[in-house]
Protein backbone atom coordinates (compact mmCIF):
# COMPACT_ATOMS: atom_id res chain seq x y z
CA UNK A 1 0.00 0.00 0.00
CA UNK A 2 2.80 2.42 0.96
CA UNK A 3 4.69 1.69 -2.28
CA UNK A 4 1.59 2.48 -4.32
CA UNK A 5 1.17 5.82 -2.54
CA UNK A 6 4.82 6.71 -3.20
CA UNK A 7 4.40 5.85 -6.88
CA UNK A 8 1.27 8.00 -7.18
CA UNK A 9 2.93 10.97 -5.47
CA UNK A 10 6.03 10.63 -7.66
CA UNK A 11 3.92 10.49 -10.82
CA UNK A 12 1.98 13.56 -9.74
CA UNK A 13 5.20 15.51 -9.18
CA UNK A 14 6.52 14.56 -12.62
CA UNK A 15 3.29 15.69 -14.29
CA UNK A 16 3.37 18.96 -12.33
CA UNK A 17 6.98 19.72 -13.29
CA UNK A 18 6.31 18.97 -16.95
CA UNK A 19 3.31 21.27 -16.88
CA UNK A 20 5.41 24.07 -15.40
CA UNK A 21 8.07 23.69 -18.08
CA UNK A 22 5.44 23.64 -20.82
CA UNK A 23 3.87 26.79 -19.41
CA UNK A 24 7.26 28.55 -19.39
CA UNK A 25 7.87 27.65 -23.03
CA UNK A 26 4.54 29.01 -24.26
CA UNK A 27 4.25 32.07 -22.02
CA UNK A 28 5.73 34.45 -24.59
CA UNK A 29 3.55 33.07 -27.38
CA UNK A 30 0.45 33.13 -25.17
CA UNK A 31 1.07 36.76 -24.27
CA UNK A 32 1.17 37.63 -27.96
CA UNK A 33 -1.97 35.63 -28.72
CA UNK A 34 -3.78 37.41 -25.87
CA UNK A 35 -3.77 40.61 -27.93
CA UNK A 36 -7.08 40.63 -29.78
CA UNK A 37 -5.95 43.20 -32.37
CA UNK A 38 -2.13 42.92 -32.61
CA UNK A 39 -0.06 45.48 -34.53
CA UNK A 40 -2.67 48.21 -33.96
CA UNK A 41 -5.26 45.99 -35.62
CA UNK A 42 -3.45 46.05 -38.99
CA UNK A 43 -3.36 43.24 -41.53
CA UNK A 44 0.27 42.00 -41.66
CA UNK A 45 2.24 42.45 -44.91
CA UNK A 46 3.99 39.87 -47.04
CA UNK A 47 7.24 40.33 -48.97
CA UNK A 48 6.27 43.76 -50.35
CA UNK A 49 6.54 46.70 -47.89
CA UNK A 50 3.36 48.66 -47.17
CA UNK A 51 2.73 51.74 -44.99
CA UNK A 52 2.06 50.86 -41.37
CA UNK A 53 -1.35 51.79 -39.95
CA UNK A 54 -2.52 54.34 -42.57
CA UNK A 55 -4.51 57.10 -40.93
CA UNK A 56 -3.25 56.17 -37.47
CA UNK A 57 0.54 56.27 -37.84
CA UNK A 58 1.23 57.00 -41.51
CA UNK A 59 -0.83 60.09 -42.31
CA UNK A 60 0.81 61.87 -45.23
CA UNK A 61 3.22 64.05 -43.28
CA UNK A 62 6.49 63.03 -41.55
CA UNK A 63 6.34 59.87 -39.39
CA UNK A 64 9.39 57.79 -38.58
CA UNK A 65 11.18 55.48 -36.12
CA UNK A 66 8.46 53.08 -35.01
CA UNK A 67 9.23 50.83 -32.02
CA UNK A 68 7.26 48.16 -30.14
CA UNK A 69 7.90 47.12 -26.55
CA UNK A 70 8.95 43.46 -26.10
CA UNK A 71 5.44 42.43 -24.99
CA UNK A 72 4.06 44.03 -28.20
CA UNK A 73 1.55 46.01 -26.13
CA UNK A 74 2.88 49.50 -26.83
CA UNK A 75 4.08 51.21 -30.02
CA UNK A 76 6.05 54.46 -30.22
CA UNK A 77 6.79 56.76 -33.15
CA UNK A 78 7.73 60.34 -34.03
CA UNK A 79 5.60 62.70 -36.10
CA UNK A 80 6.67 66.03 -37.54
CA UNK A 81 4.62 68.65 -39.35
CA UNK A 82 1.31 68.57 -37.51
CA UNK A 83 -0.56 71.84 -37.23
CA UNK A 84 0.69 73.94 -34.31
CA UNK A 85 3.45 71.38 -33.58
CA UNK A 86 7.01 71.23 -34.77
CA UNK A 87 7.32 67.57 -33.79
CA UNK A 88 5.84 65.13 -31.27
CA UNK A 89 6.48 61.72 -29.76
CA UNK A 90 3.45 59.39 -29.57
CA UNK A 91 2.45 56.12 -27.95
CA UNK A 92 -0.26 53.65 -28.95
CA UNK A 93 -0.98 51.40 -25.97
CA UNK A 94 -3.08 48.24 -25.96
CA UNK A 95 -6.06 48.35 -23.58
CA UNK A 96 -6.48 44.92 -21.98
CA UNK A 97 -10.11 45.61 -21.07
CA UNK A 98 -11.63 46.65 -24.39
CA UNK A 99 -8.98 45.28 -26.76
CA UNK A 100 -8.44 48.68 -28.34
CA UNK A 101 -5.25 50.66 -29.05
CA UNK A 102 -5.26 54.07 -27.36
CA UNK A 103 -3.08 56.97 -28.51
CA UNK A 104 -1.36 59.46 -26.21
CA UNK A 105 1.37 62.07 -26.58
CA UNK A 106 4.59 61.28 -24.71
CA UNK A 107 6.47 64.48 -25.43
CA UNK A 108 6.46 67.54 -27.66
CA UNK A 109 8.85 68.36 -29.19
CA UNK A 110 10.28 64.88 -29.73
CA UNK A 111 13.29 63.93 -27.63
CA UNK A 112 15.12 61.27 -29.66
CA UNK A 113 14.67 58.22 -31.87
CA UNK A 114 13.04 55.43 -29.80
CA UNK A 115 14.59 51.97 -29.50
CA UNK A 116 13.37 49.78 -26.63
CA UNK A 117 15.94 47.48 -24.99
CA UNK A 118 15.35 43.70 -25.29
CA UNK A 119 14.30 43.44 -21.63
CA UNK A 120 11.82 46.30 -22.01
CA UNK A 121 13.32 48.21 -19.08
CA UNK A 122 14.91 51.05 -21.05
CA UNK A 123 13.80 53.20 -23.95
CA UNK A 124 16.87 54.61 -25.67
CA UNK A 125 16.46 58.02 -27.30
CA UNK A 126 19.85 58.76 -28.83
CA UNK A 127 22.07 59.91 -25.97
CA UNK A 128 19.03 60.15 -23.68
CA UNK A 129 16.87 57.40 -22.19
CA UNK A 130 13.83 56.56 -20.08
CA UNK A 131 13.64 53.82 -17.45
CA UNK A 132 10.60 51.63 -16.82
CA UNK A 133 8.90 52.31 -13.48
CA UNK A 134 5.78 50.98 -11.77
CA UNK A 135 3.82 54.01 -12.98
CA UNK A 136 5.24 54.09 -16.52
CA UNK A 137 8.38 55.70 -17.94
CA UNK A 138 10.76 57.77 -15.83
CA UNK A 139 11.87 61.34 -16.40
CA UNK A 140 14.31 61.85 -19.25
CA UNK A 141 17.89 60.91 -18.34
CA UNK A 142 21.26 61.36 -20.07
CA UNK A 143 23.82 58.65 -20.74
CA UNK A 144 26.99 58.79 -18.72
CA UNK A 145 30.41 58.98 -20.41
CA UNK A 146 31.95 57.76 -22.63
CA UNK A 147 28.96 57.43 -25.02
CA UNK A 148 27.51 60.92 -24.61
CA UNK A 149 27.30 63.61 -27.27
CA UNK A 150 29.46 66.72 -27.31
CA UNK A 151 29.56 70.06 -29.09
CA UNK A 152 30.72 68.57 -32.39
CA UNK A 153 29.03 65.14 -32.36
CA UNK A 154 25.71 63.69 -31.28
CA UNK A 155 23.99 60.31 -31.28
CA UNK A 156 20.88 60.05 -33.45
CA UNK A 157 20.06 56.44 -32.63
CA UNK A 158 21.34 53.94 -30.07
CA UNK A 159 20.40 50.26 -29.93
CA UNK A 160 21.30 47.83 -27.14
CA UNK A 161 21.87 44.08 -27.31
CA UNK A 162 20.64 41.70 -24.61
CA UNK A 163 24.04 41.77 -22.87
CA UNK A 164 24.09 45.58 -22.76
CA UNK A 165 26.41 46.37 -25.67
CA UNK A 166 25.54 49.70 -27.30
CA UNK A 167 25.58 50.25 -31.07
CA UNK A 168 25.14 53.85 -32.19
CA UNK A 169 25.83 56.39 -34.90
CA UNK A 170 27.89 59.52 -34.28
CA UNK A 171 26.56 62.30 -36.43
CA UNK A 172 28.63 65.42 -37.11
CA UNK A 173 27.43 68.54 -38.87
CA UNK A 174 28.97 68.98 -42.34
CA UNK A 175 30.61 65.54 -42.09
CA UNK A 176 29.18 62.59 -44.06
CA UNK A 177 31.87 60.06 -43.09
CA UNK A 178 31.00 59.48 -39.43
CA UNK A 179 31.24 55.76 -38.46
CA UNK A 180 28.92 53.48 -36.49
CA UNK A 181 30.44 52.54 -33.15
CA UNK A 182 29.85 50.04 -30.36
CA UNK A 183 30.58 50.03 -26.65
CA UNK A 184 30.55 46.87 -24.52
CA UNK A 185 29.30 46.76 -20.94
CA UNK A 186 32.25 45.62 -18.81
CA UNK A 187 32.01 45.37 -15.02
CA UNK A 188 28.94 47.57 -15.02
CA UNK A 189 30.43 50.35 -17.14
CA UNK A 190 30.53 50.94 -20.88
CA UNK A 191 33.96 50.96 -22.47
CA UNK A 192 35.33 53.66 -24.74
CA UNK A 193 33.45 53.41 -28.08
CA UNK A 194 35.09 51.47 -30.91
CA UNK A 195 34.35 51.96 -34.62
CA UNK A 196 32.95 48.90 -36.37
CA UNK A 197 35.03 47.43 -39.26
CA UNK A 198 34.88 48.49 -42.89
CA UNK A 199 32.51 45.61 -43.63
CA UNK A 200 29.93 47.94 -42.07
CA UNK A 201 31.59 51.38 -42.09
CA UNK A 202 31.87 51.76 -45.85
CA UNK A 203 30.14 54.59 -47.67
CA UNK A 204 28.74 57.82 -46.25
CA UNK A 205 25.93 58.86 -43.91
CA UNK A 206 26.22 55.66 -41.86
CA UNK A 207 23.29 55.94 -39.49
CA UNK A 208 20.50 54.45 -37.36
CA UNK A 209 21.96 51.05 -36.31
CA UNK A 210 19.70 48.34 -34.91
CA UNK A 211 21.39 45.37 -33.25
CA UNK A 212 19.75 41.96 -32.83
CA UNK A 213 19.33 41.02 -29.15
CA UNK A 214 21.86 38.19 -29.60
CA UNK A 215 24.12 40.36 -31.83
CA UNK A 216 23.69 37.95 -34.75
CA UNK A 217 23.00 40.77 -37.20
CA UNK A 218 23.13 44.56 -37.47
CA UNK A 219 20.76 46.72 -39.54
CA UNK A 220 21.92 50.18 -40.60
CA UNK A 221 21.52 52.67 -43.44
CA UNK A 222 24.11 54.34 -45.64
CA UNK A 223 24.81 55.82 -49.05
CA UNK A 224 27.00 53.40 -51.04
CA UNK A 225 27.98 52.92 -54.67
CA UNK A 226 25.88 49.73 -54.85
CA UNK A 227 22.79 51.60 -53.62
CA UNK A 228 19.58 52.45 -55.46
CA UNK A 229 19.62 56.20 -54.87
CA UNK A 230 19.77 58.04 -51.59
CA UNK A 231 20.21 56.31 -48.24
CA UNK A 232 19.58 52.53 -48.41
CA UNK A 233 19.14 49.93 -45.66
CA UNK A 234 21.80 47.26 -45.20
CA UNK A 235 22.31 44.23 -43.01
CA UNK A 236 25.52 42.62 -41.75
CA UNK A 237 25.50 39.10 -40.28
CA UNK A 238 27.85 38.01 -37.52
CA UNK A 239 30.12 35.22 -38.83
CA UNK A 240 31.02 31.99 -37.03
CA UNK A 241 34.47 33.39 -36.18
CA UNK A 242 32.89 36.44 -34.51
CA UNK A 243 33.67 38.92 -37.30
CA UNK A 244 31.09 40.97 -39.18
CA UNK A 245 30.16 40.03 -42.74
CA UNK A 246 30.02 42.65 -45.48
CA UNK A 247 26.94 44.84 -45.41
CA UNK A 248 24.26 43.49 -47.77
CA UNK A 249 21.79 45.81 -49.48
CA UNK A 250 18.23 44.70 -48.66
CA UNK A 251 17.30 44.90 -52.34
CA UNK A 252 14.95 46.81 -54.59
CA UNK A 253 11.77 45.76 -52.74
CA UNK A 254 12.98 47.61 -49.63
CA UNK A 255 15.28 50.25 -51.11
CA UNK A 256 14.29 52.64 -53.88
CA UNK A 257 15.81 55.77 -55.40
CA UNK A 258 14.35 57.63 -52.41
CA UNK A 259 15.58 57.83 -48.80
CA UNK A 260 15.12 54.64 -46.70
CA UNK A 261 16.41 54.51 -43.12
CA UNK A 262 15.86 53.61 -39.46
CA UNK A 263 15.20 49.90 -39.85
CA UNK A 264 14.31 47.64 -36.92
CA UNK A 265 12.79 44.24 -36.24
CA UNK A 266 9.68 43.73 -34.11
CA UNK A 267 10.39 41.92 -30.81
CA UNK A 268 8.46 38.87 -32.03
CA UNK A 269 10.89 38.66 -34.96
CA UNK A 270 8.16 38.69 -37.61
CA UNK A 271 8.37 42.11 -39.25
CA UNK A 272 10.91 44.64 -40.47
CA UNK A 273 9.99 48.30 -39.89
CA UNK A 274 11.67 51.20 -41.65
CA UNK A 275 11.08 54.80 -42.79
CA UNK A 276 10.81 55.93 -46.42
CA UNK A 277 10.59 59.36 -47.99
CA UNK A 278 7.58 59.19 -50.31
CA UNK A 279 7.38 62.96 -50.87
CA UNK A 280 9.82 65.52 -52.23
CA UNK A 281 13.43 66.44 -51.52
CA UNK A 282 12.08 68.54 -48.65
CA UNK A 283 10.86 65.37 -46.86
CA UNK A 284 7.29 66.62 -46.44
CA UNK A 285 5.98 63.04 -46.46
CA UNK A 286 7.93 60.26 -44.74
CA UNK A 287 6.00 57.12 -43.81
CA UNK A 288 6.75 54.12 -41.61
CA UNK A 289 6.66 50.91 -43.67
CA UNK A 290 6.64 47.26 -42.60
CA UNK A 291 7.35 43.97 -44.36
CA UNK A 292 7.82 40.31 -43.43
CA UNK A 293 11.27 39.39 -42.08
CA UNK A 294 11.33 36.57 -44.60
CA UNK A 295 13.12 39.09 -46.82
CA UNK A 296 16.03 38.89 -44.38
CA UNK A 297 15.90 35.12 -44.08
CA UNK A 298 16.44 34.88 -47.81
CA UNK A 299 19.53 37.11 -47.61
CA UNK A 300 20.98 35.04 -44.77
CA UNK A 301 20.62 31.87 -46.78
Amino acid sequence: MTNNIIKIVTLALVVLLNACETRKSITKESDSLAIVNPYLGQKPPGLIPIPFAPGLVSTGIYEYDGAFTPDMRAFYFIRRGEENKKSAFYEYKYNEINGMWEKSEVASPWIGRPVVSPDGETMHLGDKYLKRTESGWSELQTLEPPTVSNDSMYIMRLSSSANGTYYFDTYKENDSTFPIRYSRLIDGKHEEPIALPKAINTGTFLSHPFIAPDESYLLFDAERVDGFGESDIYISFKQKDGTWGNGINLGDKINTNAWEASASITPDGKYLFFSRNVGSDEFENVDIFWVSTKVIEKLKQ
